[in-house]
């Protein structure tokens, strides 16, 4: 039986605020998520936008928020991301010296009936990351080095997603594996394949000619 995924696209690919808003809307009823990327240029070199957008995002659309804070002390904001609407709200274990805080926060998110996740980046081992993903509901694996729209993704990574997928069967554990950096139609069945339950795209979708033909061809309809 063929394995359903969701197709979460990135406002990675958009520099304008308006135009992230337009995007959302055009995207409502045709992609299953909106992957917010939030930087501030502390965790990585770039600096996109804040909950502020985020609130007039979901204010003016009704698609499902998937807001990856790629943030240095996410803690900071996040009750503001939650009250501005984010479905999923999702952290970086990097971003967290101290590892407390970061089980902290996953249980705040939650406390907060917002879905917790936590990403990692393709240099972090995952043996580091595991034990926190008990809780989580979303494990968000980086197919790229974070901060830069349209890498190619990492070979490297397909093995990643078999090992968290392998981790989750073996733990009887129901989070969603999550993909993100240099989907596109050569590779997304792979990843379907290997595990993946939501495929992250930003420039494939983005820049197509053809919107929905991206996204069907991704979930490969």
């Amino acid at each position: 039986m063929r394995r359903k995924v969701d197709i979460s696209v990135s406002t990675d690919p958009v520099s304008e605020y308006q135009q992230i808003i337009e995007y959302a809307k055009e995207m409502q009823g045709v992609a299953d998520l909106l992957h917010c990327d939030i930087m501030n240029e502390n965790f990585v070199p770039k600096n996109t936008y804040d909950f502020n957008l985020l609130n007039n995002i979901n204010r003016n659309s009704l698609i499902m928020l998937d807001v990856h804070l790629m943030v240095n002390e996410p803690m900071l904001d996040i009750p503001k991301y939650i009250e501005a609407g984010a479905n999923i709200v999702t952290v970086h274990y990097e971003a967290f010296e101290d590892k407390d805080n970061l089980v902290k926060t996953i249980d705040y998110i939650k406390r907060n009936n917002t879905l917790a996740g936590i990403s990692f980046n393709p240099a972090t081992p995952f043996k580091e990351v595991k034990s926190y993903m008990f809780n989580c509901d979303v494990v968000l694996i980086m197919g790229v080095v974070p901060g830069r729209s349209g890498q190619s993704l990492i070979p490297e990574m397909f093995d990643r997603v078999k090992e968290v997928y392998q981790f989750r069967e073996e733990n009887n554990l129901k989070f969603k594996i999550e993909f993100d950096g240099g989907v596109n139609v050569e590779n997304a069945q792979k990843l379907i394949d290997n595990g993946c339950d939501i495929l992250v795209s930003g420039s494939y979708v983005y820049k197509s000619a053809d919107r929905v033909k991206a996204i069907e061809t991704l979930k490969g309809e």
